[in-house]
């Protein structure tokens, strides 16, 4: 259903856009996060964009390091990072929101992409 990709290693103050590529429902009418998940911490929201391509973001920390798009022709969403930090260091998941605003609740979402590893060295 939800495909993520992009995540790699970097040095700190690099960039990557991560992908995530959705089927099996109508794309274009749902809001769809990003979130992450550190070794030994809880998943949290980072990022999501509405079915009309607002954005909200759930952590202060990446206002202004990353930004997200959508393009609803392709059924994908992207999370353009820069400036990364080790701190930025998980597993980025994306998910589709129940509904077609955002929402930072993991129990507002109801399918998940894999995840894709994302490893920022100091």
């Amino acid at each position: 259903q939800l495909q993520a990709s992009g995540g790699g290693l970097v040095q700190a103050g690099e960039s990557l856009k991560l992908s995530c590529v959705a089927s099996g429902f109508t794309f274009d009418y749902y809001a769809i996060g990003w979130f992450r998940q550190a070794p030994g911490k809880e998943r949290e929201g980072v990022l999501c964009t509405s079915s009309s391509s607002d954005t909200s973001y759930y952590a202060e920390f990446v206002e202004g390091r990353f930004t997200i798009s959508r393009d609803n022709a392709r059924n994908t969403v992207y999370l353009q990072m820069n400036s990364l930090k080790p701190e930025d260091t998980a597993v980025y998941y994306c998910a589709k929101s129940i509904a077609n605003a955002c929402d930072s609740a993991v129990r507002w979402h109801d399918y998940w992409g894999r995840g894709t590893q994302v490893t920022v060295s100091s």
